[in-house]
């Protein structure tokens, strides 16, 4: 399972694993790792400019560390997929630096201070992207028993993160870094869907639909009857068969070229219905 991880989700996911395990082997000297590249408020003499980055990679606890890292998992490797690995890198990045910034001005506000560190605001862009590109598509949530909308999932979540934010502000979390992160990931993605030439690069969002269109013709070819099938002996029967592949093929393609025109988000709600179809079909 772990080599089906696209590149860019996987590094980031053994970088931070082996950022926490630095964490508890330094600990064990005396060395607090966190204290060099948590994010400390700016006005301290610790700050530096490159806690933007590293405080990202660094966890207060196993426990913080896994459901982030699940997060990134399950929602990650689909939106690198579909985005390809330097526009995923450059949003995950820059939703974490966001978070990051959105959590000093919110310490200058409240004038209460605290070291920042881990996943989360990063990870809170990600599941954000999901919902925004896949809205319709429906999630499990435990203990729910029934799917929910990924548009309302994400919804609920900043609503909830919103709550505590105002409710619990010395609960030891850094609520406002969460939604500065999905801040941070819906302005971007609004300024990408404005300015489509600026899309970094997409080429592995077109290996993965590349892909599923090869998948697509060897289920085709593969499920085409090396002796005649008892469909009909009619020719006319034949040449409306042969018609109506011909055009799902056609259909498909169009689909496809129109995703790396314009990306997945161009896609009607029945089209995006019709590939995950052609995705399925044997």
């Amino acid at each position: 399972m772990f080599q089906n991880i696209p590149t860019v989700t996987k590094n980031l996911l053994i970088i931070n694993v082996l950022a926490y395990l630095a964490t508890v082997v330094l600990g064990l000297r005396d060395f607090d790792l966190a204290l060099w590249g948590g994010l400390h408020y700016f006005e301290s003499p610790f700050f530096r400019l490159f806690q933007f980055v590293t405080y990202q990679f660094l966890h207060g606890s196993f426990t913080h560390l896994f459901f982030n890292m699940f997060a990134l998992w399950m929602f990650g490797c689909v939106i690198e997929r579909v985005w390809g690995a330097r526009k995923y890198l450059a949003y995950y990045l820059l939703c974490g630096i966001g978070a990051g910034l959105c959590q000093e001005l919110v310490q200058w506000l409240m004038q209460s201070y605290s070291l920042t560190i881990g996943a989360s605001g990063a990870v809170y862009g990600i599941l954000l992207a999901f919902g925004m590109t896949f809205p319709e598509d429906r999630i499990f949530i435990f203990p729910l028993p029934i799917p929910v909308k990924a548009k309302w999932f994400v919804l609920g979540y900043a609503a909830i993160e919103l709550f505590m934010a105002i409710s619990s502000a010395s609960d030891g979390v850094a609520h406002m870094a969460h939604l500065g992160g999905m801040l941070f990931g819906f302005l971007l993605i609004k300024y990408w869907q404005k300015h489509p030439g600026k899309q970094f690069d997409l080429g592995s969002g077109r290996q993965f639909f590349d892909q599923m269109k090869r998948n697509f013709d060897q289920r085709h070819r593969a499920s085409s009857p090396s002796q005649p099938q008892q469909r009909t002996n009619s020719h006319e029967a034949d040449m409306e068969y042969n018609a109506r592949k011909k055009a799902r093929q056609e259909e498909v393609d169009r689909i496809l070229d129109k995703i790396r025109k314009s990306g997945y988000d161009s896609l009607s709600k029945a089209e995006k219905q019709r590939l995950f179809e052609a995705s399925k079909e044997k």
